[in-house]
């Protein structure tokens, strides 16, 4: 997976920072619980990744042509080229 604009590390790692700083800043905030609740969310977005990423796989596939990967993905998708070709 591509992530050009760093959405991964400001959700994802942040996030989970976060939810557990409140557990060990916050007055009557348990740490377990904070942690209980981030690795519920994770167990739970890696299953639903992986049997959805698996339904796309059978039914039309997640890669593009190897055609279409070399010509490049901007005229693939949109009928134009980004970056002029020398």
């Amino acid at each position: 997976m591509d992530d050009p604009v760093g959405a991964t590390s400001v959700h994802l790692v942040c996030g989970i920072w976060g939810t557990l700083a409140v557990g060990i800043f916050g007055k009557g905030f348990s740490f377990v619980t904070q942690l209980i609740g981030v690795l519920s969310v994770v167990g739970f977005t890696v299953v639903f990744s992986l049997v959805f990423g698996y339904l796309i796989k059978l039914t039309m596939g997640l890669r593009v042509s190897e055609e279409e990967e070399e010509e490049g993905l901007d005229l693939g998708e949109h009928g134009m080229t980004a970056y002029n070709k020398q």
